[in-house]
């Protein structure tokens, strides 16, 4: 990926957050409210939420199959004494 994409990735996501999260749920009493909230966003964001591109499986579930496909199809067969 290049440092544009990374770039057009990043203010997606950064968009994403203003808008779900920090306008939708504002005003804020103060910046532990914020910090807090983010943190419960994240953990939603990444456990919890549905993603249609995925399945409609979390972005955590996704990732945790696909290593354990990838590392099923790498391991190397067990020689067999004869």
């Amino acid at each position: 990926m290049t440092y544009r994409g990374v770039n057009a990735l990043a203010e997606s996501v950064n968009g994403l957050y203003k808008t779900e999260l920090i306008r939708r749920q504002g005003p804020w009493r103060n910046a532990e409210h914020v910090e807090l909230a983010t943190l419960t966003y994240i953990d939603w964001f990444n456990q919890r939420r549905l993603h249609s591109e995925l399945g409609d499986i979390p972005p955590a579930e996704f990732e945790h199959d696909h290593y354990a496909r990838t590392r099923a199809q790498h391991q190397l067969p067990t020689p067999t004494r004869t």
